[in-house]
């Protein structure tokens, strides 16, 4: 018995130990890995949480402490850089993110004769009629036109062709005294002749006027025949009408020779003269080359498109050639060498008036970028060709250029609108991207309102170009860069119909501007460039809008803090909500109303 207690106590005292031994240093260990996770766990969040700053990709003026919704756009927000070090003076560097939404596109630039075909440049244009061979075919003499027989455009018109059949009263006097005079032709010839010669200068043959002497009766209605062969370009008078001697019944252009009209760059004109040979090529026929010479260049310079036009005169007794056709012409560079020249697309240039500045990728394995200025030397199509500030192997940004200028702005450094760098204010310092205040709105509309008087038929025509406009808007909204330009050309004719004599010169100097814009932006198929001819545009409209009385349905004037280089932009809508026309589907959402016209 005594054994049997003695064994178990000293089994209970093994098993202590061993306990002892197992779970004792394992709780140590498991208290010291405890610790250690707490030290870890401690320093991840309370250090890092305390530096982390977060930014949104395409507002990198928004810093705020922790994750969110960017104010302005409402995208989420980013880790921010927390350095920017390695980075030259005026060098941006952007985020993989950034570079993904505004599309960033770069291209490795090379020499100019790989893509120029051999030493050439390229125009594009136009076919038009040739108008030294129109011709005006008028009425003879006062009367009512009884029947047209050409009476559509593009009819063809052979000469001497029936034309119209016209009631004139005056014929009718005259023909009364040619029959009394016929009769008295052998005792006063001098009479009879000079009432013959009468009917002829009203371009009366001498068959019709025998005729009616030999008939003796006269008649009510005269023929009048083409003089001309062609083909009828415009329908001047309709049946009924009344027209006056000399007044213009039909157009008529012959196509047997046309114009091909093209479009030279200001600093392509070097390259053109009178005389020198052109290949042409139609969207039409794109297999056919149709070889003519340069026969007139514009003396003027067209202010707007800074262009000058650049004409061919093209034989087209077969017909291939349609007044209106796309053609692309091909000269021959006249200066000595282009070897050093290099291509680059029209893209990736930002035009100032004065300077073409393009962005280089400076470093190759990630993205920073640096504004850089260049000389060009000739435009060739979509393309330029730069004398300076390229060399080949330099990469350059080609797409989405203004957003990375957007973004050096942002950071104070070199813009397009900032030679030097350095921060610029944007009238909203202390409100970017939130609602405006109170104050800012009242600022606002005073600045815009400029007591401007129009006549109560002008604004009543206004009202109806800003539905027009209000298209305009819908398709930059939609970044459709070709629909931007068919409406812009429609709102550009609505304006130019306005009556504008008795405006006062503030007045016509908005409205002018904004036809200015309207064409410059109809003539532009690049989205970028059409936007910020918009942002001059809106500026003008939209002060018209505020003098303009009636507005029906109600005007919103609204405004994006990011447009036009963060100096902000505004437009107008019918409806409060916000469709940004400047940025699209990238920041929809982006701005505000600022003012309310009713």
């Amino acid at each position: 018995m005594k054994k049997n207690i003695l064994s178990i106590t000293i089994a209970v005292i093994v098993g202590l130990f061993a306990g002892w031994l197992i779970f004792g240093n394992s709780g140590t260990d498991a208290a010291a890995v405890k610790d250690v996770s707490d030290m870890s766990d401690s320093h991840d969040h309370s250090g890092d949480n305390a530096n982390q700053m977060w930014t949104c990709s395409m507002h990198p003026q928004i810093m705020q402490p922790e994750p969110g919704d960017c104010p302005i756009c409402g995208m989420d927000l980013i880790p921010a850089e927390t350095s920017a070090e390695g980075l030259a003076m005026n060098e941006i560097k952007m985020t993989e993110n950034a570079m993904a939404l505004a599309n960033i596109q770069t291209t490795i630039v090379g020499s100019a004769q790989a893509s120029n075909d051999d030493g050439m440049i390229s125009l594009s244009g136009k076919i038009a009629e040739n108008e030294e061979n129109n011709a005006v075919q008028a009425s003879y003499f006062d009367g009512r036109i009884e029947k047209l027989n050409v009476n559509y455009e593009g009819q063809k018109v052979n000469k001497g062709q029936l034309l119209a059949t016209i009631y004139a009263p005056n014929l009718v006097a005259a023909q009364q005294e040619l029959i009394t005079a016929a009769s008295l032709k052998e005792s006063q010839p001098a009479l009879y002749k000079a009432v013959r010669n009468k009917l002829k200068n009203w371009k009366l043959s001498d068959k019709q006027i025998d005729a009616i002497e030999a008939s003796g009766s006269v008649r009510d209605n005269f023929p009048i025949y083409a003089t001309v062969s062609g083909t009828v370009a415009e329908v001047i008078a309709k049946e009924g009408d009344y027209v006056k001697q000399g007044q213009p019944i039909l157009r008529v252009s012959n196509l047997n020779s046309i114009w091909a009209e093209f479009d030279a760059y200001e600093n392509q004109i070097s390259n053109v003269k009178e005389g020198q040979n052109i290949k042409i090529v139609t969207n039409a026929y794109p297999n056919k080359e149709f070889n003519a010479k340069v026969s007139f260049i514009d003396p003027v310079l067209n202010n707007a498109t800074r262009t000058v036009t650049v004409r061919a005169t093209l034989k087209n007794t077969e017909g291939l050639f349609k007044p209106g056709m796309f053609v692309n012409g091909k000269l021959k560079v006249l200066s000595e060498s282009n070897n050093d020249l290099i291509s680059i697309p029209a893209t990736a240039v930002m035009w100032t008036g004065e300077r073409s500045l393009i962005y280089i990728k400076t470093n190759p394995n990630e993205p920073v970028f640096e504004m850089r200025e260049i000389v060009i030397a000739n435009r060739n199509g979509e393309n330029f060709t730069v004398k300076e500030g390229l060399e080949n192997g330099d990469e350059i940004v080609t797409n989405g250029t203004f957003s990375v200028d957007a973004a050096a702005q942002l950071q104070g450094k070199k813009s397009m609108m900032n030679k030097s760098g350095g921060k610029t204010t944007t009238g909203h310092e202390g409100h970017l991207g939130m609602q405006p205040t109170e104050d800012e709105m009242e600022s606002s509309s005073a600045s815009a309102k400029k007591r401007m008087k129009f006549p109560e038929k002008f604004q009543t025509n206004f009202s109806k170009a800003i539905d027009s406009y209000l298209k305009l808007k819908d398709a930059f909204v939609s970044s459709d860069a070709a629909q931007v330009a068919i409406l812009a050309k429609k709102v550009s004719g609505e304006f130019k119909s306005l009556e504008t004599e008795k405006l006062g010169e503030m007045e016509k100097t908005h409205v002018n501007k904004s036809i200015e814009m309207l064409d410059l932006i109809s003539k532009n198929d690049n989205l970028e460039n059409q936007r910020a001819h918009f942002v001059i545009l809106n500026e003008n409209i939209v002060t018209v809008a505020m003098n303009v009385e009636g507005a029906d349905p109600i005007l919103y004037v609204q405004k994006c803090p990011m447009a036009n280089n963060n100096k902000g932009a505004v437009w107008l809508s019918t409806d409060k909500d916000i469709r940004n026309p400047y940025y699209g589907d990238a920041m929809l959402t982006c701005g505000s109303v600022i003012e309310e016209i009713n």
